[in-house]
């Protein structure tokens, strides 16, 4: 029996709006600040007047701009009759996930490996050849043994004197490093640990600082971004979000729709304000996401059980395998998922941050394999698997799609 090594939920979270959906709670509002980062409406004449004045960070179009402004001007914005000006939403990592890292890894194909392979003795995994996966999130430690050569882009969306900086995407948080291996961490000298799909492309996209602060402009910058370099680089592009939001930003959800038409996969997790139903975040709950919720190492009525701190969706919609706003839409490991980390070392944590990037991972394994087929026809072949392995375990879990598991969980086998 392999071993198994358990930390307890990470407090993480994000005010004003996004947390990143490892196991936690969501903190106090922030004080009083100098500087707002701010979205600016209005009549085109005006949005003109006010971009010389302040400059832009992200122009959306017909849809407004962001930029950041002091106090006093942020408070004349407020004035101005022409203009409509909303604060984006912050988002702040109140803790870091506690951690109990690890020189070299217990498990080189931990059970999340093992299950969503259905193969208990895996020793190594394989695929994803030529496709990319975009992890949206504190960056990236592309220097790890185990996902060492695997990046093919580097980008920081943080930064504030640019919106995007090539070639630097750096974790010192661990959460996206985490992520990262777990989608496609190829086991370095064959000592490490194993993904899904070793063989995919990373395009990691550093969204969030150090601290896990970051704001939902620049997460709706990064998703339309990663949209553009799928076409302008014709390839097959799938985006993991482990983070999200109780309440629906526009920007982000304009931007997965933006993603969406262009061809692009888009993979969030449920977040982890489960067990009651309707507590699925944003953007997991948008219709052109694919939700994911989290399965623990734990058999209840034959099946894997669904965790209970994972978000749950509508039980109104429970039977009818039809994707509406706030359903969950698949299940995937989340609990105790030990994985690459910022160091170079191994850690195990837990929540939807973690069984999103299983599903992202075989998503790109199945594409890779079937090149052919559009990103609609991957999002239904995902969901046949996990019909053809329904989630019976857990609260909300039940025969058929639930409010819990949603279809199911789709595996490689």
């Amino acid at each position: 029996m392999k071993k198994k090594k358990v930390l307890g939920a990470a407090l993480l979270s994000m005010t004003m709006g996004l947390s990143m959906f490892t196991a936690g709670a969501f903190g106090q509002a922030p004080e009083a600040q100098d500087s707002y980062r701010v979205l600016i409406q209005g009549p085109k004449a005006e949005q003109a007047k006010a971009k010389d004045q302040f400059g832009k960070r992200w122009d959306f179009g017909a849809n407004g701009f962001t930029t950041t402004v002091n106090a006093k001007q942020y408070q004349a914005l407020l004035k101005n009759k022409n203009l409509n000006v909303e604060t984006v939403s912050q988002v702040q990592l109140e803790a870091k996930p506690g951690s109990d890292a690890q020189a070299a890894p217990t498990d080189q194909t931990p059970w999340g490996m093992e299950a969503i392979y259905n193969d208990s003795n895996l020793q190594a995994t394989s695929g994803g050849n030529g496709v990319k996966v975009a992890v949206l999130d504190t960056g990236v430690n592309i220097n790890h043994t185990d996902l060492a050569g695997s990046d093919e882009q580097c980008k920081d969306f943080t930064q504030r004197k640019s919106p995007i900086v090539n070639n630097s995407c750096s974790d010192k948080n661990g959460h996206g490093t985490h992520v990262a291996g777990t989608v496609l961490a190829h086991g370095g000298t064959g000592l490490g640990v194993y993904g899904v799909a070793p063989e995919a492309d990373l395009w990691a996209y550093k969204v969030l600082n150090d601290r896990g602060s970051g704001y939902s402009d620049d997460i709706a910058g990064a998703i339309r971004h990663a949209a553009d370099e799928a076409a302008r680089t014709g390839s097959k592009v799938v985006i993991s979000m482990s983070l999200g939001s109780s309440s629906k930003s526009a920007m982000i959800a304009d931007a997965v729709d933006y993603a969406y038409g262009k061809g692009v996969l888009v993979v969030a997790a449920a977040g982890n304000s489960g067990p009651n139903a309707n507590t699925i975040g944003y953007p997991g709950a948008l219709v052109n996401a694919v939700a994911v919720a989290a399965l623990e190492d734990v058999q209840e009525n034959g099946t894997y059980r669904v965790a209970d701190f994972s978000s749950r969706g509508n039980p109104q919609t429970d039977g009818d395998y039809v994707i509406q706003e706030l359903d969950v839409e698949l299940s995937a490991p989340g609990r105790a998922i030990e994985s690459t980390w910022y160091d170079g070392s191994y850690n195990t944590i837990s929540g939807t941050s973690m069984a999103t990037p299983h599903v992202s991972g075989l998503a790109a394994k199945i594409w890779a394999a079937n090149p052919g087929m559009s990103h609609t026809q991957l999002r239904a072949e995902l969901q046949n698997r996990a019909k053809a392995n329904d989630i019976l375990g857990g609260s909300g879990a039940a025969s058929g799609d639930d409010y819990a598991s949603g279809f199911g969980f789709p595996r490689v086998k």
